[in-house]
């Protein structure tokens, strides 16, 4: 699990992700977070939350808060569609254990990246903020940015709901 945004990268340097899309471009998270990928689901919109972490959905008879990327790296929000899915992730967050869906556009695959081929974020002429990318990835010609996001979290959500912790 993640807790301060570094990287656990296994002996041989790698790191097994599941990668997927938001607005076009290529995001991954560590497989080891991931629960479950689901089908869209009815969301519930929670008045006065943030909008980072604006609904809730049903999961597994648990209400969790969902979250939207897009709005962290100030992507425009693509129109729902059959690829669109819930990424449920377990991580930890301020010393908490929390489950939480994240939004995307399509799911990929699991895959494995190597740390030779990532690098950390430019500190000028990217669009996205530099401490909510925990690295860029290459593979195949294309970048996959890794986000942080307990920053993220920190930074644009004002901390994580209390539906996403479990006691």
């Amino acid at each position: 699990m993640i807790e301060d945004g570094e990287i656990v990268w296994d002996a041989n340097g790698q790191l097994k992700v599941l990668t997927f899309d938001l607005s076009g471009e290529i995001f991954a998270l560590e497989a080891t977070l991931v629960c479950e990928i689901l089908d869209l689901l009815p969301e519930t919109q929670v008045p006065g939350s943030v909008p980072l972490t604006g609904s809730v959905i049903n999961f597994r008879g648990s209400v969790i808060p969902v979250a939207d990327l897009h709005l962290a790296f100030g992507l425009s929000a693509q129109a729902i569609t059959l690829d669109s899915r819930f990424i449920v992730i377990e991580f930890e967050h301020d010393g908490e254990t929390c489950v939480i869906g994240l939004k995307a556009d399509k799911v990929h695959e699991v895959t494995t990246l190597d740390h030779t081929a990532t690098e950390a974020a430019p500190r000028i002429g990217t669009r996205w903020r530099q401490d909510f990318i925990r690295c860029l990835a290459k593979r195949k010609g294309d970048f996959i940015v890794v986000p942080n996001l307990p920053r993220i979290f920190s930074t644009c959500g004002h901390g994580i709901p209390q539906s996403a912790t479990q006691h």
